[in-house]
C-alpha cells in the first residue's frame, strides 16, 4: 500500500477546515469572479445604432431591422441566442454603447421576456431612398471629427439641423427622384455616397461624365 504524497495531506487538511471548494447555487446567489463575462446591456446614451456589434455577433443573437418609410431602425437583441461572447463589447465603435455585466441567470419560463429593443432615426437618401445611417451615429461622428466634419455635407448638414441652424431641405430647381438627374446644386443635400458620386461626377456644362 502507497503511502499519501505530503501535497495530497496538505490539501485534504485544508478541505477539512476550510470546507468544500464548491458554492450552494442554486440554493445561495452565486457571486462571479472580476471580468465575468454575463449578460450584454446596451448604453443607450452611447449607442449610436451602427449596426456594428449585429455584424460581429457569432450567434446571430443581435437583429437590426430598418424601416425606411418611417425611417426608423430597430435594434433588438435576443438574450435566448446570446453566448455572451463579449465580441459585442469589444467591437463597439463608441467603445461605450454596450458591456457585459455579471448577470448570468437568465432561465425563464417565457423566452419572449428575453429581448431588448432599441429605436433609431434613420437618415434617407433624398434622391433615391436609400438608408444611409442613424441620425445618432452621423452626429457622432461630427462631434468626433471636429472641424474635419465640414468636408462631408452629409455630417454637416445633420449637425446643424440638430443645432436649429438649418431647418427642412434645402431647396433644388428640380426635385430628385430615381430618375432624375443629378446637378452640383444637389451636392448640399442628404445623399448616399452612391449618389453624391453621381453629383461630383457633373462637369461644368451641366453634362455627366
Amino acid at each position: 500500500m502507497r503511502y499519501p504524497k505530503l501535497r495530497e495531506l496538505k490539501e485534504a487538511v485544508t478541505a477539512l477546515i476550510k470546507g468544500p471548494y464548491t458554492t450552494k447555487f442554486p440554493f445561495e446567489p452565486h457571486k462571479p469572479a472580476e471580468k465575468f463575462r454575463g449578460k450584454p446591456v446596451p448604453d443607450d446614451d452611447w449607442c449610436v445604432g451602427c449596426r456594428a456589434c449585429a455584424e460581429v455577433c457569432p450567434s446571430g443573437a443581435i437583429e437590426v431591422i430598418d424601416e425606411p418609410e418611417a425611417a426608423t431602425r430597430r435594434i433588438v437583441r435576443h438574450y435566448d441566442k446570446c453566448i455572451f461572447c463579449g465580441q459585442c463589447e469589444l467591437n463597439c465603435t463608441t467603445e461605450k454603447g454596450v458591456h457585459l455585466t455579471d448577470e448570468y441567470d437568465l432561465a425563464t419560463f417565457d423566452r419572449k421576456t428575453l429581448f431588448y429593443e432599441q429605436k433609431f432615426e434613420l437618415l434617407i437618401c433624398e434622391r433615391c431612398g436609400r438608408v444611409i445611417g442613424t441620425k445618432k451615429h452621423l452626429l457622432w461622428l461630427a462631434r468626433r471629427l471636429g472641424p474635419l466634419a465640414y468636408s462631408n455635407f452629409p455630417l454637416i448638414l445633420t449637425a446643424q439641423r440638430e443645432l436649429k441652424i438649418a431647418k427642412g431641405k434645402i431647396p433644388s430647381k428640380v426635385p430628385l427622384t430615381k430618375t432624375a438627374s443629378a446637378s452640383r446644386s444637389d451636392i448640399f443635400r442628404i445623399l448616399c455616397p452612391g449618389c453624391r458620386h453621381e453629383v461630383l461626377l457633373v462637369d461644368q456644362y451641366g453634362k455627366s461624365l
